[in-house]
């Protein structure tokens, strides 16, 4: 489905994440965030992005628990900065698709 996201036409896929990672940009994740009831993106939220944007680049699968190990948060501030399903929310905002771990 298409939608425009921060004034940027761009095509979602069922669960309403970025069919095309490469569409993606601070504004749309900004965007995405309000939507996702995040009203500002911290220093602590754009580590996270980038690092699930980089794993995923990298083939990486992801999980709540690899994201734990990271070294990037722990997984109570994962749930801090992305409350009421933290992997779903941030790879949202990342522009990644949804998570094979998530349901």
């Amino acid at each position: 489905m298409k939608k425009e996201i921060a004034g940027i036409p761009v095509e979602l896929s069922e669960d309403g994440y970025l069919s095309d990672a490469g569409q993606w940009n601070r504004e749309i994740a900004t965007a995405l965030a309000g939507e996702e009831g995040i009203d500002t993106l911290t220093p602590e939220h754009w580590k996270v992005i980038d690092y699930l944007r980089q794993s995923y680049a990298d083939g990486i699968s992801l999980s709540i628990r690899r994201i734990g190990k990271s070294g990037v948060v722990t997984i109570q501030e994962f749930y801090g900065l992305f409350p009421g399903g933290p992997l779903k929310k941030a790879s949202r905002i990342a522009g990644i698709p949804k998570p094979a771990s998530c349901v």
